[in-house]
């Protein structure tokens, strides 16, 4: 192996770097798209929905601190579990959260071309999405819907953007991020200026009164949880870079703590606002497009650049899904590389590129997959992923048990306080949604129960080839040439 093989990461992310890849994964589209979900499930209660899902994940984000700053290894819960449980323990989670971070990353490709596309319809330069035809390949003559080309170029340009420099990838995940916090900060601005306008779209809080109300109780707020969970999954990928940043031990730690805070912060004023001037049933009434709605009715019309609420929306749903695919882009890649470092991927996934700099191979592989899994069923593949996180959620937080269990003298420079409350919390917490899912699944989306259990019957036979043909090389290596003849009975170490 040459000596560029065996070259490092290199730490080119500082701690608003770090903490801008959580929040532009977790303020992706879920924020657009799932608040008037929630509030046709649980009405005004819907406030209470996202408050607590931020509870219920801090639980969990309490143990990815703690073991990121004991283990300060690029890849994520695959790095944890790869240090303290066994060979095929280590490999299933991390082909877990490969895939999940790649099918995720299929979704918000798809997210992003229609947002993008009724984004162009705004100011007139195509029609409306449902009336744009199919775009014709050259050469090969065949009609290709544009929700596909446009997912297929936003991967495409990531790839490659993250695939030259990781400092490229990261600034740009830093600048769309900030472009839409600043959105939803405005949305929220002008729906609190609303209050006491006497329209009927003012903001009042006598819209959350009464916050249950006779269609939706008290335990309608469980299955809105369980839809909206999705929507706080992503500080777990700063972990995936942590070797790429400055002062790992400390920065990773603060980066998911503060980008959470920030997204939760974020999500209840969001949510606040939208059912403060629109009401929860009107909110419910627009469903995917209640952020959307509740910006149209109060924002002012006729402003340069932006013309009306409902088109600023789109404006940030369309950086909301680039930067969440951006995101998964670099986790992706990073499980992959890590996995190949160790050893349980082919190896060349796990080198970094000489000239560029980054794990090059992992996140084309990563790409390559991604883009297949475009054409699976939205749901089947939103399902599958919030599977797979929740799972591996669950094995972070019964790693960082063990690893105190097994290592207490290790150096820890973030310790959870009030342990081990909090990853007892996080184990019984996520495994009660994994239940409640794989009910679901088994009612109404066999198909994605069974791709993900074909995924993990996959990871299986993969584990088993690559350690028959490792297994190969080294007694080809360890068998005598003919100018050395065997003379110690059969070479075993």
């Amino acid at each position: 192996m040459s000596s560029h093989d065996q070259r490092e990461p290199e730490a080119e992310l500082g701690l608003l770097d770090a903490t801008m890849i959580g929040m532009g994964a977790m303020i992706g589209a879920g924020i657009f798209v799932l608040t008037g979900l929630a509030a046709e499930i649980s009405g005004p209660a819907a406030l209470l929905v996202f408050m607590l899902n931020g509870v219920v994940t801090a639980f969990t984000g309490l143990s990815y601190a703690e073991l990121a700053s004991a283990i300060p290894k690029s890849g994520g819960g695959y790095a944890f579990v790869r240090e303290i449980f066994d060979d095929f323990g280590s490999f299933i989670m991390g082909w877990m959260l490969w895939f999940a971070y790649m099918i995720a990353g299929a979704l918000y490709a798809l997210g992003f071309a229609p947002n993008f596309l009724e984004l162009l319809h705004v100011y007139d330069v195509v029609a409306p999405p449902d009336q744009v035809g199919a775009v014709v390949l050259p050469l090969l003559g065949v009609g290709v819907p544009p929700n596909f080309v446009l997912a297929f170029v936003a991967v495409a340009g990531l790839v490659a953007l993250n695939a030259a420099s990781t400092a490229a990838s990261g600034s740009a995940e830093t600048i769309f991020t900030i472009i839409k916090v600043s959105i939803l900060v405005v949305f929220v601005a002008f729906g609190f200026f609303s209050a006491g306008g006497g329209g009927e779209t003012s903001f009042t809080f006598q819209n959350f009164d009464p916050l249950f109300t006779e269609g939706s109780g008290a335990f309608s707020i469980l299955p809105a949880m369980g839809l909206t969970f999705i929507a706080f999954e992503g500080y777990d990928l700063i972990t995936t870079v942590t070797e790429e940043v400055e002062n790992p031990r400390e920065n990773i730690p603060k980066a998911i703590f503060v980008s959470l805070a920030a997204t939760v912060v974020v999500y209840l004023l969001v949510v606040t606002v939208a059912i403060g001037t629109l009401g929860a049933t009107e909110l419910a009434a627009a469903g995917e497009a209640g952020i959307a709605a509740a910006a149209t009715s109060f924002m002012p019309t006729g402003v340069p650049l932006i013309q009306n609420g409902g088109a600023l929306i789109v404006f940030g749903a369309v950086f909301s899904t680039i930067t969440a695919l951006n995101a998964v882009v670099i986790a992706s890649s990073r499980v992959a590389f890590s996995m190949g470092r160790e050893g349980q991927l082919v190896q060349s996934i796990g080198q970094i590129h000489h000239r560029f700099g980054t794990p090059f191979v992992a996140v084309l592989v990563s790409a390559v997959v991604m883009l297949g899994s475009v054409v699976l069923p939205t749901q089947s593949a939103g399902n599958m992923s919030s599977l797979f996180f929740l799972l591996s959620f669950i094995i972070v937080n019964v790693a960082v048990i063990r690893l105190r269990r097994e290592r207490p003298n290790m150096n820890r420079p973030y310790e959870i306080p009030y342990y081990p409350i909090p990853p007892i919390l996080g184990i019984v917490l996520n495994g009660i949604l994994a239940v409640v899912l794989i009910r679901f699944l088994i009612q109404t989306d066999m198909l994605a129960l069974l791709l993900s259990i074909g995924w993990l019957a996959a990871g299986a036979v993969m584990y088993v080839a690559l350690n028959k043909y490792r297994e190969r090389i080294a007694t080809d290596e360890a068998e005598p040439t003919a100018d050395q003849p065997a003379t110690d009975g059969g070479g075993d170490d």
